[in-house]
């Protein structure tokens, strides 16, 4: 197995455990659990390729992909069914699988020979498109949407930017990743526990006799 499926595959089964966590207090049942897991695992990935016109998508080619995401699944909601899970570890899950998949799909796009610019967006779109459909089915705002959040397309965006800026400098795909990986986890992170984030926009009102 080479290092970039074994990537994919450790992304694949982190957001799916982050898929079954974000089901907690949703009166959802194990079937529901599953959806969730593999809607968050491959939503990312399933719209990048679409617009890539890689079809079948790439969790459709590899039994692997499925697998790993249903096993994590199912592993994680019979651990949460005995053991209660803090809220904090579906935000650290939830990191480490936006870093991963923002890394996996820049990698993929530029591979594809889009424009750099692209690569990016595409990037940032695998990183948080799985995790937007999780919030809307479980009924919920989706974290990319939430002031309370903090950088959180930020921190994909930023990773996936540190790639193409790296490899421009250096021939080493690695040292390219793990700069992508580190960024995007670190600010993601970061934000979390200090509650960094952008200005939001306020219209500021005009005095009515101005």
């Amino acid at each position: 197995m080479n290092i970039s499926l074994t990537l994919e595959l450790v992304a694949v089964g982190v957001c799916a455990v982050t898929g079954v966590l974000a089901a907690e207090g949703k009166q959802v049942d194990l079937f529901g659990v599953l959806v969730l897991a593999v809607v968050t695992a491959f939503g990312g990935g399933t719209v990048r390729d679409l617009l890539l016109g890689d079809v079948p998508v790439a969790w459709m080619r590899n039994p692997y992909y499925l697998l790993t995401a249903m096993l994590a699944g199912l592993g994680t909601f019979i651990i949460a069914r005995y053991r209660s899970l803090p809220r904090t570890v579906l935000l650290v899950a939830d990191a480490f699988g936006l870093a991963l998949f923002t890394l996996i799909g820049t990698k993929k796009g530029l591979a594809f020979g889009v424009a750099v610019p692209v690569g990016v967006m595409l990037g940032v779109i695998t990183g948080v498109a799985g995790g937007i459909l999780r919030d809307v089915l479980t009924g919920t705002i989706p974290l990319v949407f939430r002031s309370a959040i903090y950088l959180y397309a930020t921190a994909a965006l930023c990773g996936a930017l540190v790639y193409v800026l790296v490899l421009r400098w250096t021939p080493s795909k690695v040292v390219a990743a793990g700069s992508s990986l580190a960024t995007t986890l670190v600010l993601r992170l970061a934000a979390i526990r200090w509650k960094l984030g952008l200005p939001l926009f306020h219209v500021r009102c005009r005095d009515a006799a101005g």
